[in-house]
């Protein structure tokens, strides 16, 4: 293969194109269709899945909820009541909910109150 033609392959493919005009670098689209601004669609199915996780936190346990299929917001505000209920730390990331500590008998019975669909996950 040309050493050219594989350096236009490795900045992205199409630039600009007759037929459609400028072409966006992150979704490879129409600049006047662009879909970079729009939030992907959110991840999971409906189950939460509550995990006590210790690999990777230098020895600390951490319960982890994920699953959930709800905007940011709420899961930042489902996380901060978690917190209280808890009375402990977590945070949010990338769509999982953590939790410091051990308490997934906790969560999942907490969260079976609110009306949502728990399932212990992991060993």
């Amino acid at each position: 293969m040309n050493s050219r033609k594989k350096g236009l392959d490795s900045l992205g493919g199409l630039v600009y194109s007759t037929d459609t005009g400028r072409m966006c670098p992150g979704c490879s689209e129409p600049v006047s269709g662009c879909r970079c601004g729009e939030a992907a669609p959110p991840q999971g199915d409906g189950i939460a899945r509550v995990r006590r996780e210790t690999k990777g936190r230098g020895g600390k346990t951490v319960t982890t909820i994920s699953g959930l299929i709800l905007p940011e917001a709420e899961l930042k505000a489902l996380a901060k009541q978690m917190k209280a209920r808890c009375g402990c730390g977590g945070s949010l990331k990338d769509g999982v909910i953590e939790i410091q500590g051990d308490q997934v008998e906790l969560l999942c019975q907490w969260l079976g109150e609110k009306g949502v669909k728990a399932k212990r996950s992991g060993g």
